[in-house]
């Protein structure tokens, strides 16, 4: 698999553990968005000095082409499933430690 499926996998998982299997609805929530939008900033800054300066590298044949802030858009997707499936179980941890 190239990155780019995985990352795409990564994304189309992490939905559907939000919206139909945790059924958390972060996607439906604006503190989500609003959350994510700060760290998309953060993950952007951190790509591009890692990226830009070789430290880390990608082969083309794994990824489209397409760069934002010098990294692979396939590092926001992938990105975007860990933000998601780790708010989701915070969500769903936190609610299984009030039920006890």
């Amino acid at each position: 698999m190239t990155y780019t499926q995985i990352a795409i996998c990564a994304v189309v998982i992490a939905v559907i553990v939000d919206l139909y299997v945790i059924k958390t609805c972060l996607l439906k929530r604006k503190v989500f968005w609003t959350s994510y939008a700060i760290i998309v900033c953060f993950q952007l800054l951190t790509n591009w000095w890692l990226t830009s300066r070789n430290i880390v590298m990608y082969s083309p044949d794994a990824i489209l082409g397409l760069r934002i802030a010098s990294a692979p858009v396939e590092d926001l997707l992938f990105g975007f499933a860990l933000v998601l499936g780790v708010l989701v179980n915070w969500i769903r941890l936190g609610a299984s430690d009030k039920q006890h």
